[in-house]
Order: C-alpha cells, then structure tokens, then sequence
C-alpha cells in the first residue's frame, strides 16, 4: 500500500501487524534493619514460577500509566503502600529467555525507603513479602533473572551511596552525625574515616545542626536535620575510607 501523508499513513496503521514483547517494571525496594541492608521480596503467588522469591513488580499498564516512571511508583505504591522519597531507573533487560511467558522487557528501579514507616503500612500489600538481608537474597533461586536484576540494583545502590545523599533519606527528621555514618557504612559494607564524614557532610550544607540533642551513651549528642531539597544531592569528591595500620 502506499500513502500520500502523514496522517494516511497513521490511519491505516495497525500495531497489531508487529509482535510486540512483555513489558515489566521490576523493583529492588531496600531499607536498613538490625544493621544490615535489607531488600524487599514477594513470594509468587501465580505462574510462572508459582512459589519462588521474586522482586516486586509487573505489567506496564497501557492504558493509565502515562510512563515507565509512573508504572515503577504505582508498582512500589500497591506493594508496599508507600511512596518512596527517591526512585531511580538502574537498567533495562530484555531478552527471549528470561520469561517462559515469551520475549520479556523489563525496566528495573531501585528505592529506598524507612523500615518502620513500612511496618505501619505492611498490612495493604498485595502478596505475601519479607525483608531480606541482602547476602541471604543472594543465595536463594530468584524468580525469573531477579538475581541478576537485584545485583545490578544493590551495585547502583553502592556507587550512588559513594558520591550523593542519598541514605539520609533513610533517617528520621531528626538523627545523629554517627547514625548517618553507620548508614553509609552498613550499605557501603565498609567502615568510614569519622572525622572526614562529618567534615563531608557539614562543608557540604547537607545537613544543619538543631537546637536539639539526645543521649548517646553517656553524653549528649548533637541532633542534625537534612537541609537540602533532594536527596539526589552530589559530592564533590567521594567518600574517603579509613587508611589500614601496617
């Protein structure tokens, strides 16, 4: 057939005419809890692969999601019912192989979001999940490639912790220099130079002190708050890692 416009061309054409592939987000939703770094898994309440742990996610809906973005916070909100303070696309996979179902795309996001704010809302999931550390995740067998998925996640997770703000998202309103630091370290899996941390965080106009304190031990510790718009804020340099004694 051939077309004289634009528009004759549009209104002839039928997407029908072209296999098109699945199309999936998948989330690696992560949190902090008894000092390791945690990640959210359901277990598959359907086939494929009925009763395996699995990333939270699914199908783009078409007809309302008006983006990939928008299917990611609608995936993390009917999981988790919460929205989370910072979402970042990690990778697109696609491939004939990794969804029995058929040719399968998927995009994946990472978030991070408050443990006990999402122990309030636990009871308006959907599926049944847990927190899982991430060194056990590692070793079950993942649905689909989730555990391919959710080491790209956690390696953008640890890159992203080296040069930006964004565990404080993770914190309370209101949270010691040290707590942020152990943050950092629990993700980073790294232990952090004290001084240089702290020295970090203030030069930066990341964080501000209150006119608040807590006990800390046997002293009183000063209270600090985050002071920037988004926690998507850059260093100018990365973290710096205690120098080892010889």
């Amino acid at each position: 057939m051939i077309f004289t416009s634009e528009k004759d061309f549009l209104s002839n054409y039928n997407k029908k005419d072209y296999e098109s592939p699945l199309l999936t987000v998948d989330m690696a939703i992560f949190s902090v809890d008894a000092g390791q770094l945690q990640v959210l898994l359901i277990k598959r309440s359907n086939y494929p692969q009925k009763d395996k742990w699995a990333l939270p996610g699914g199908f783009v809906n078409l007809s309302h999601d008006p983006d990939l973005m928008a299917s990611a916070h609608r995936k993390l909100v009917e999981k988790t019912g919460i929205q989370s303070p910072y979402l970042e696309q990690v990778a697109s996979i696609g491939n004939a192989t990794r969804d029995p179902r058929g040719w399968s795309v998927t995009v994946l996001y990472f978030a991070l979001i408050d443990f006990k704010e999402f122990q309030k809302n636990a009871t308006e999931q959907t599926e049944y999940s847990e927190w899982i550390s991430i060194s056990e995740a590692k070793t079950l067998d993942l649905a689909f490639d989730h555990l391919q998925l959710l080491n790209l996640a956690v390696e953008r997770l640890t890159n992203k912790t080296r040069y930006t703000a964004l565990p404080v998202s993770l914190m309370p309103k209101l949270f010691t220099l040290t707590e942020l630091q152990q943050i950092y370290e629990i993700i980073l899996g790294q232990r952090l130079e004290k001084k240089s941390f702290r020295r970090r965080m203030l030069e930066a106009g990341a964080v501000e002190e209150t006119d608040q304190s807590k006990i800390a031990g046997k002293r009183p510790a000063q209270l600090y708050k985050y002071a920037l718009e988004n926690y998507d804020f850059h260093f100018p340099r990365t973290l710096e890692y205690p120098r080892e004694n010889h």
